[in-house]
């Protein structure tokens, strides 16, 4: 094998997570609940963003593990809370969400992230909208 093909091959292995741009990014979330009068667009911060995947075209040269998919994901987070306005008192007016702290490029987490492909539109109001700045 042609040894500035090796070379190359392992520099870029080893530059592959320096080159990723995953950081916490900001994002509006869209809460309401049947009950309530009003829809809550929450600021708060995700994780988005490029992270280096490998071409399987090379799987018979490289080893499995070069051959991972990574995502741009949650390295560190935490919850707040938020009350959605004018809620009848049987209901609980609380909203927990999850503030991105730190994003780091590896495997999806299903436990705490969604891993899904396509993009659903689901993040708008259908009633009178209220904001929440956390």
């Amino acid at each position: 094998m042609n040894p500035f093909f090796v070379m190359s091959l392992l520099l870029g292995l080893a530059l592959g997570q320096t080159a990723s741009l995953c950081a916490p990014s900001e994002y509006i979330i869209h809460v309401e609940k049947r009950e309530c009068a009003y829809c809550l667009a929450i600021n708060t911060t995700i994780c988005a963003g490029f992270c280096m995947t490998r071409d399987s075209n090379g799987k018979k040269l490289l080893l499995r593990s070069a051959l991972s998919q990574n995502v741009c994901t949650y390295k560190e987070m935490l919850y707040r809370t938020a009350l959605i306005p004018g809620c009848p008192h049987h209901t609980i007016p609380y909203y927990s969400y999850p503030v991105a702290v730190s994003c780091k490029c590896g495997k999806c987490n299903t436990d705490y992230s969604d891993c899904v492909h396509e993009k659903v539109r689901t993040n708008y109001c259908t009633k009178p909208q209220k904001l929440c700045n956390m």
